[in-house]
């Protein structure tokens, strides 16, 4: 059964030219524009709002009071579930992978004033993940509430339909466009993209959250296409990782600084920082080209920096004090 969506946000976000930092990646001044998926509006703007709106809708459809996600201490989207809740005036339970005091500030410090409840799963895989926020269902349930579960990054078929509105939102703002850059994580936001513009014009930015990205993608991507398109046949970079989806690449460093100090546009280091590190690597080895249109989608994730000391640290070491 299709249910509608819930209004959480504010549509259409901007799309903006980025002449100055185009020019820095070898692009012509009119060929790059940034997407502000940022700019969202609740609990700190993401992408991740684009999904609730369809998974929330849903789990208000079937009379939910409680909405339970998953993710990593620092996770972007247990925070916008969090201030989904609070917008409509659901309680919001986050599962979290880790233990209390490993993480703080960022995303964490939020979660908090918007009134989450956390709960701390260990040091655990996917797996472990998934079967902690079962039983916090469970519980939730036995003491007569009525929780849904919403799924990890907020990605799913249905969740993926926000990105085909985004998707479509594009089209209209920036005609001609030739690609689509976007940090590829859990695989929803990349599926919406792919089923709105097509496989060839949308370029997923590996950033490790999944083993195998691609086909997480494809499965949320296939309910919204007529076929025609694999898993293999999609674009995908996985230079992009380095030591981990937690760590900061030197790539992603250099990325956050760039692009502060040409456009005045803050990323975040695990998702923005590397998807933007892959379009410079993409330009360099020629898959992304002067004259040709391109679109870097800014799926958020400020806060994120905050709670990732390794990035606050560099952050810091780009100031310079003048004396007085």
């Amino acid at each position: 059964m299709s249910h509608p969506p819930v209004q959480l946000a504010t549509f259409p976000t901007p799309a903006e030219p980025a002449p100055r930092l185009a020019a820095a990646i070898g692009l012509g001044p009119e060929d790059l524009w940034v997407k502000r998926d940022d700019l969202t509006g609740v609990g700190g703007g993401g992408n991740k709002i684009r999904k609730l709106e369809w998974t929330v809708g849903a789990a208000l459809a079937e009379g939910a009071d409680t909405l339970v996600t998953t993710g990593a201490p620092q996770s972007n989207h247990a925070r916008l579930t969090a201030a989904a809740a609070a917008r409509l005036g659901l309680a919001a339970v986050l599962v979290l992978r880790g233990s209390p005091g490993e993480s703080r500030s960022g995303n964490l410090a939020l979660d908090g004033l918007l009134g989450a409840r956390l709960v701390w799963a260990g040091d655990v895989d996917r797996a472990g993940l998934d079967a902690a926020a079962a039983e916090v269902c469970e519980r939730l349930r036995a003491s007569g509430a009525r929780p849904a579960l919403i799924p990890f990054g907020g990605s799913s078929a249905l969740g993926a339909r926000g990105y085909v509105r985004c998707g479509e939102e594009l089209r209209a703002q920036v005609p001609g466009l030739r690609t689509v850059v976007v940090a590829l994580g859990s695989g929803g936001t990349m599926a919406g993209l792919v089923a709105a513009l097509g496989a060839e014009t949308v370029l997923g930015v590996d950033v490790g959250a999944l083993a195998d990205p691609a086909a997480a993608v494809w499965e949320f991507a296939a309910p919204h296409v007529d076929g025609g398109v694999t898993a293999d046949g999609l674009r995908v970079r996985r230079d992009q990782v380095g030591a981990g989806y937690a760590t900061l690449t030197g790539p992603a460093a250099q990325a956050l600084r760039l692009a502060a100090r040409t456009e005045g546009i803050v990323l975040d280091p695990v998702y923005t920082g590397r998807a933007l590190a892959g379009l410079i690597a993409a330009v360099r080895d020629g898959d992304v080209r002067p004259g040709e249109r391109t679109v870097f989608v800014h799926t958020g994730g400020l806060p994120g920096l905050f709670g990732h000391p390794e990035a606050v640290a560099y952050a810091e070491a780009g100031t310079r004090t003048v004396e007085r």
